[in-house]
């Protein structure tokens, strides 16, 4: 699994290819690549760098481009059929294209929509059968009378121009107005899954007592959701049939499951997940199982107390897999199991927010059972999306957040979309 050399050796890379995005002028930064040392593991070293002696792992060196830059918090990558034509929302309410390369200045007509009353746009779906009826999906907040919101699922037709016909689909029992989520992604048996978060704004006291609809089987707070293309829940959900509970319902006691994927040998689901103040998570969920949010959690509530007075294990709800303490705020996952990096197969590549990095995972290593390395950290970029394009090249959504000026409440578009591709010897 490869990693940095050292941090020194990433900094000099980076100044010697291009300034870091914090020094670039907006109309610079369109052309910025930069290129890194990684290494495969050595057999002493957890970075495979030269380490008492041990030979060094084998050297991985990739190049980073810009492919598109102007862009506001974007969140979610789709890529099209037949190349990599890409869809990406932005945050705050708009749905962009990337077009041979180029993104499109203008966002694609037909959202936002009055009569979804939106507050953001989170994810972009393409519908298991598009090519055939151009149906996409989008996951966002959406807004009622009184200023609290929830998750909803919408569905439209897209003709590659503008979209048509767009409708709520679904619309989570989970109004509130704490952390939202809000993943979807389509998975390989065809449904939708979606995540919400647990919607406490009351992180900022010891009162779990709106956290803990994560444990309720009766509410959609902190859950994954299993859905049908029409929204309703799919027929053989772990707890349909049952009247104490939501048929939506897949997995449940989470905080903010925020990424989404599935290994492409095993075909287990795997779920990051944001905790309070650390606690972080990833998981590998299987039906019906309860992930432990608020009652076991290693993250402290924003009071600086314990989350939990049991943080570890309770009888009957599943423990993380891995965990982060620090946080690293982990927004997204992609399995990597493409051809460009051969080494790289099977890993698992981490966007992390509060982290500002790429963390790229993998079990099962030399001496390790786990190796876990932060990449592009000089970068000083929030990762909200990662993705394998269908190129075998990893495609990233970064962003650094700023605002626009003193006292202003607009966003500086200055998020990019950048491809780790090969840079050879």
């Amino acid at each position: 699994m490869p990693s940095y050399r050292t941090a020194l050796l990433a900094v000099a890379l980076l100044a010697a290819a291009a300034p870091t995005i914090a020094q670039q002028a907006q109309s610079d930064v369109p052309d910025a690549t930069w290129i890194f040392d990684t290494y495969t593991p050595g057999v002493c070293s957890v970075t495979g760098a030269p380490h008492g002696g041990c030979p060094p792992g084998e050297l991985v060196r990739i190049r980073v481009v810009t492919i598109a830059y102007g862009l506001v918090r974007p969140w979610h990558l789709a890529f099209l059929p037949g190349g990599t034509d890409m869809l990406v929302t932005e945050l705050p309410g708009s749905l962009r294209i990337i077009r041979d390369g180029k993104l499109d200045p203008e966002p694609i007509a037909g959202w936002p929509d009055d009569s979804l009353a939106s507050r953001s746009l989170n994810s972009v779906v393409l519908h298991p059968d598009f090519e055939s009826n151009g149906l996409l999906f989008f996951s966002y907040v959406k807004q009622r009378d009184g200023a609290d919101t929830t998750i909803a699922l919408a569905r439209g037709h897209f003709d590659g121009e503008r979209l048509t016909g767009l409708e709520d689909v679904f619309v989570a029992d989970a109004w509130g107005t704490g952390a939202t989520a809000g993943r979807a992604e389509a998975g390989p048996d065809g449904m939708i899954y979606l995540t919400v978060g647990d919607r406490d704004a009351g992180n900022l006291t010891d009162d779990p007592s709106y956290r803990m609809l994560a444990q309720s089987l009766e509410s959609h707070v902190g859950k994954v959701l299993r859905l049908q293309d029409d929204g309703s829940a799919a027929d053989d959900n772990p707890f349909v049939g049952r009247a104490d509970a939501k048929p939506e319902i897949y997995t449940y006691g989470h905080r903010n499951a925020q990424g989404l994927d599935w290994h492409p040998e095993t075909g287990e689901l795997w779920a990051t997940e944001i905790g309070p103040l650390a606690g972080d998570e990833l998981n590998r969920l299987t039906p019906g199982s309860n992930y432990g949010w608020p009652l076991v959690s290693l993250g402290k509530i924003y009071t600086g107390n314990l989350a939990s007075e049991q943080s570890w294990y309770r009888p009957g709800m599943e423990m993380p897999v891995m965990f982060w303490v620090p946080a690293i705020s982990p927004s997204s996952i992609m399995i990597y199991d493409g051809d460009q990096f051969p080494l790289w197969r099977g890993h698992y590549f981490i966007g992390a927010l509060s982290g500002q990095q790429l963390q790229h995972v993998a079990f099962n290593q030399p001496l390790q059972a786990e190796r876990r390395d932060a990449l592009l950290v000089p970068l000083d970029a929030r990762v909200r999306d990662v993705r394998q394009g269908p190129d075998g090249n990893i495609y990233l959504a970064v962003s650094r957040d700023q605002q626009a000026g003193p006292g202003s409440s607009r966003l500086t578009p200055n998020g990019s979309i950048l491809r780790i591709e090969p840079a050879g010897e």
